[in-house]
């Protein structure tokens, strides 16, 4: 063979040895979200598996338990645990409003603070920031600080961003 074909060849097996960016694990446990308007969890890691659980939810937060290979093991905010395929799936953190009643999004991470608005448990909305037991979640075009302890989406003494 001629030696440009043997460089090629030999650069083309290099290329393909770097781990690509979906191929790299994250420890887990670690947060996610539903990144599509249609994910089926599966009982187990593969197409073949039986379908348990259909999301028509986008942006729904998941906390990833385990991994294998493309699939996740993912448990949802009822503690519904299953497999999805990894591309059904997003890093965007966000986050779900728990309790019986409307929790306080405030001004500011001050519980002083004035009330901006009040969000219904269910309400799903995006963390853009969490510290010391507060995150600013975006619910469409309102935001506003939030308890961590109010919402399922964050570890109690997580910080994000």
């Amino acid at each position: 063979m001629p030696r440009s074909i043997l460089a090629v060849l030999a650069l083309l097996a290099a290329l393909l040895s770097i781990p690509s960016a979906d191929a790299q694990q994250r420890q887990t446990p670690y947060w996610a979200s539903i990144s599509s308007s249609q994910a089926l969890m599966r009982t187990g890691p593969g197409r073949n598996y039986p379908g348990t659980w259909l999301y028509v939810r986008p942006n729904l937060p998941v906390r990833v338990i385990e991994v294998y290979q493309d699939w996740r093991k993912v448990e949802d905010p009822n503690g519904t645990s299953g497999w999805m395929f990894v591309r059904l799936l997003s890093d965007t953190r966000t986050a779900i409003v728990r309790g019986d009643a409307p929790r306080p999004m405030h001004e500011r991470a001050d519980p002083a603070s004035p009330v901006r608005y009040r969000v219904e448990p269910g309400v799903v909305g995006q963390i853009s920031r969490c510290a010391e037991g507060w995150c600013r979640l975006e619910v469409g075009q309102r935001a506003g600080f939030v308890r961590a302890e109010h919402v399922w989406g964050v570890d109690p003494r997580e910080t994000v961003g």
